[in-house]
Protein backbone atom coordinates (compact mmCIF):
# COMPACT_ATOMS: atom_id res chain seq x y z
CA UNK A 1 0.00 0.00 0.00
CA UNK A 2 1.54 3.31 -0.33
CA UNK A 3 0.63 6.46 1.79
CA UNK A 4 0.56 9.55 0.56
CA UNK A 5 0.47 13.13 2.73
CA UNK A 6 -2.58 14.13 3.47
CA UNK A 7 -4.24 10.53 3.20
CA UNK A 8 -6.42 8.67 6.54
CA UNK A 9 -3.70 6.99 8.41
CA UNK A 10 -4.80 3.33 8.14
CA UNK A 11 -7.14 1.78 11.13
CA UNK A 12 -6.01 -1.42 12.82
CA UNK A 13 -6.57 -3.56 15.87
CA UNK A 14 -3.56 -4.68 17.55
CA UNK A 15 -2.40 -6.45 20.78
CA UNK A 16 0.28 -3.93 22.80
CA UNK A 17 1.48 -3.36 25.88
CA UNK A 18 -1.42 -1.54 27.19
CA UNK A 19 -3.51 -4.09 26.02
CA UNK A 20 -5.71 -4.57 22.70
CA UNK A 21 -5.96 -1.09 20.42
CA UNK A 22 -7.92 -0.03 18.50
CA UNK A 23 -6.00 3.00 16.38
CA UNK A 24 -8.46 5.53 15.52
CA UNK A 25 -10.75 5.31 18.44
CA UNK A 26 -7.23 5.04 20.83
CA UNK A 27 -6.22 8.34 19.42
CA UNK A 28 -9.50 9.63 19.13
CA UNK A 29 -8.84 13.89 18.92
CA UNK A 30 -5.00 13.74 19.57
CA UNK A 31 -2.41 13.83 17.59
CA UNK A 32 -0.22 11.00 17.09
CA UNK A 33 3.47 10.29 16.84
CA UNK A 34 3.23 6.45 15.58
CA UNK A 35 7.10 4.90 14.96
CA UNK A 36 8.29 1.24 14.23
CA UNK A 37 11.50 0.12 15.91
CA UNK A 38 13.25 -3.03 13.81
CA UNK A 39 13.32 -5.19 17.02
CA UNK A 40 13.63 -5.57 20.88
CA UNK A 41 16.64 -6.25 23.29
CA UNK A 42 18.45 -3.72 20.58
CA UNK A 43 20.59 -1.03 21.41
CA UNK A 44 19.23 2.15 19.20
CA UNK A 45 15.83 1.02 19.68
CA UNK A 46 16.49 0.95 23.69
CA UNK A 47 17.61 4.65 23.43
CA UNK A 48 14.64 5.40 21.08
CA UNK A 49 11.81 4.26 22.81
CA UNK A 50 13.31 5.68 25.92
CA UNK A 51 13.84 9.73 24.66
CA UNK A 52 10.45 8.95 23.71
CA UNK A 53 9.54 8.11 26.78
CA UNK A 54 11.09 10.98 28.24
CA UNK A 55 9.00 13.58 26.09
CA UNK A 56 6.20 12.71 27.19
CA UNK A 57 4.76 15.43 29.31
CA UNK A 58 5.79 17.36 26.02
CA UNK A 59 3.33 15.43 23.76
CA UNK A 60 0.71 15.81 26.26
CA UNK A 61 1.75 19.85 26.38
CA UNK A 62 0.95 19.17 22.15
CA UNK A 63 -1.54 16.94 22.34
CA UNK A 64 0.26 14.28 21.15
CA UNK A 65 0.52 10.55 22.16
CA UNK A 66 3.29 8.51 21.25
CA UNK A 67 2.71 4.70 19.55
CA UNK A 68 5.87 2.45 18.64
CA UNK A 69 5.51 -1.03 16.35
CA UNK A 70 7.66 -4.04 16.03
CA UNK A 71 7.28 -7.47 14.61
CA UNK A 72 7.81 -8.75 17.94
CA UNK A 73 5.30 -10.30 20.27
CA UNK A 74 4.00 -8.26 22.93
CA UNK A 75 5.78 -11.09 25.85
CA UNK A 76 9.03 -9.16 24.15
CA UNK A 77 7.98 -6.08 24.38
CA UNK A 78 7.20 -6.61 28.28
CA UNK A 79 10.36 -8.52 28.95
CA UNK A 80 12.07 -5.45 26.94
CA UNK A 81 10.73 -2.58 28.96
CA UNK A 82 12.59 -2.44 32.46
CA UNK A 83 15.95 -2.54 30.47
CA UNK A 84 14.25 0.78 28.54
CA UNK A 85 13.60 1.90 32.44
CA UNK A 86 17.10 1.03 33.59
CA UNK A 87 19.34 2.25 30.22
CA UNK A 88 17.79 5.19 29.67
CA UNK A 89 15.99 6.85 33.40
CA UNK A 90 12.57 6.32 32.32
CA UNK A 91 10.07 3.81 32.03
CA UNK A 92 7.74 3.20 29.28
CA UNK A 93 4.84 5.13 29.56
CA UNK A 94 3.72 4.39 26.11
CA UNK A 95 2.07 1.58 24.03
CA UNK A 96 3.95 -0.58 21.75
CA UNK A 97 2.26 -2.20 19.12
CA UNK A 98 3.09 -6.14 18.74
CA UNK A 99 2.64 -7.02 14.99
CA UNK A 100 4.32 -10.68 14.45
CA UNK A 101 1.98 -11.12 11.39
CA UNK A 102 3.74 -8.11 9.98
CA UNK A 103 -0.31 -7.18 8.98
CA UNK A 104 0.03 -3.30 10.72
CA UNK A 105 3.91 -2.64 9.42
CA UNK A 106 2.48 -4.07 5.75
CA UNK A 107 -0.50 -1.90 6.03
CA UNK A 108 2.15 1.22 6.62
CA UNK A 109 4.96 0.11 4.39
CA UNK A 110 7.08 -0.28 6.92
CA UNK A 111 9.24 -3.15 5.92
CA UNK A 112 12.17 -2.47 4.11
CA UNK A 113 13.14 -4.47 0.56
CA UNK A 114 16.46 -5.74 0.21
CA UNK A 115 17.39 -5.91 3.88
CA UNK A 116 18.07 -9.53 4.31
CA UNK A 117 15.24 -9.92 6.80
CA UNK A 118 11.68 -8.86 7.46
CA UNK A 119 11.82 -6.31 10.85
CA UNK A 120 10.57 -2.89 10.14
CA UNK A 121 12.73 0.41 9.64
CA UNK A 122 12.29 3.52 11.31
CA UNK A 123 9.50 5.22 9.98
CA UNK A 124 7.81 8.00 11.71
CA UNK A 125 4.18 9.26 11.25
CA UNK A 126 2.47 11.73 12.51
CA UNK A 127 -1.03 12.19 12.45
CA UNK A 128 -3.61 14.53 13.53
CA UNK A 129 -6.62 14.45 15.22
CA UNK A 130 -8.32 14.13 11.70
CA UNK A 131 -6.54 10.91 11.40
CA UNK A 132 -4.85 12.51 8.31
CA UNK A 133 -1.07 11.61 7.37
CA UNK A 134 0.79 14.93 7.95
CA UNK A 135 4.36 13.96 7.99
CA UNK A 136 6.10 10.89 7.06
CA UNK A 137 10.43 9.99 7.46
CA UNK A 138 12.27 6.79 7.09
CA UNK A 139 15.48 5.95 8.55
CA UNK A 140 17.48 3.11 8.38
CA UNK A 141 17.96 0.70 10.96
CA UNK A 142 21.86 2.04 11.42
CA UNK A 143 20.55 5.67 12.41
CA UNK A 144 18.69 7.16 15.30
CA UNK A 145 15.94 9.39 15.25
CA UNK A 146 15.74 12.73 16.14
CA UNK A 147 13.33 13.37 18.66
CA UNK A 148 13.66 16.94 19.13
CA UNK A 149 13.04 18.14 15.11
CA UNK A 150 10.09 15.40 15.67
CA UNK A 151 8.51 17.89 18.19
CA UNK A 152 9.92 20.60 16.00
CA UNK A 153 7.53 19.53 12.99
CA UNK A 154 4.43 19.28 15.52
CA UNK A 155 4.92 22.71 16.76
CA UNK A 156 5.06 23.79 12.58
CA UNK A 157 1.94 22.14 11.84
CA UNK A 158 -0.26 22.95 14.85
CA UNK A 159 1.49 26.69 14.14
CA UNK A 160 0.20 26.55 10.43
CA UNK A 161 -2.90 25.00 11.02
CA UNK A 162 -3.93 28.06 13.47
CA UNK A 163 -2.76 30.74 11.00
CA UNK A 164 -1.78 31.66 7.68
CA UNK A 165 1.44 31.25 7.76
CA UNK A 166 4.42 29.13 7.21
CA UNK A 167 7.72 27.95 8.81
CA UNK A 168 10.79 28.77 7.72
CA UNK A 169 14.14 26.70 7.32
CA UNK A 170 15.18 25.66 11.46
CA UNK A 171 12.37 27.02 12.14
CA UNK A 172 11.35 26.83 16.29
CA UNK A 173 8.35 28.26 18.26
CA UNK A 174 9.12 32.11 19.15
CA UNK A 175 10.99 32.99 15.57
CA UNK A 176 9.67 34.92 13.13
CA UNK A 177 7.46 33.05 10.72
CA UNK A 178 6.43 33.29 6.85
CA UNK A 179 3.04 35.25 6.06
CA UNK A 180 1.29 32.26 3.82
CA UNK A 181 1.65 33.36 0.07
CA UNK A 182 -2.46 33.70 -0.23
CA UNK A 183 -2.17 36.53 2.01
CA UNK A 184 -1.34 39.88 0.28
CA UNK A 185 0.80 41.75 1.68
CA UNK A 186 -1.82 44.94 2.35
CA UNK A 187 -3.67 41.91 4.59
CA UNK A 188 -0.75 40.90 6.32
CA UNK A 189 -0.07 44.08 7.74
CA UNK A 190 -3.46 43.84 9.46
CA UNK A 191 -2.80 40.04 10.48
CA UNK A 192 0.61 40.46 11.95
CA UNK A 193 2.75 42.60 13.60
CA UNK A 194 6.37 43.60 12.24
CA UNK A 195 5.63 42.43 8.53
CA UNK A 196 8.67 42.95 6.30
CA UNK A 197 8.73 41.70 2.55
CA UNK A 198 11.75 40.93 1.84
CA UNK A 199 10.56 39.41 -1.86
CA UNK A 200 6.99 39.77 -3.18
CA UNK A 201 6.80 36.08 -2.02
CA UNK A 202 8.88 36.10 0.87
CA UNK A 203 7.47 38.41 3.74
CA UNK A 204 8.67 37.86 7.42
CA UNK A 205 6.03 38.46 10.25
CA UNK A 206 6.12 38.19 14.39
CA UNK A 207 4.31 34.68 14.90
CA UNK A 208 0.66 35.57 16.45
CA UNK A 209 0.89 35.62 20.38
CA UNK A 210 -0.93 32.37 22.00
Amino acid sequence: MSLHLGDIAPDFTADTTDGVLSFHDWKAGSWVVFFSHPADFTPVCTTELGRTAALHSEFAKRNTKALALSVDPVEEHRAWAPDISEVTGTPLNFPIVADPDRKVAELYDMIHPGEGDTSTVRSVFIIDPDNKLRLMLTYPKSVGRNFDEIVRVIDALQATDRDPIATPADWKPGERVIVSTSVSTEDAVKLFKDVVEVKPYLRYADAPAR
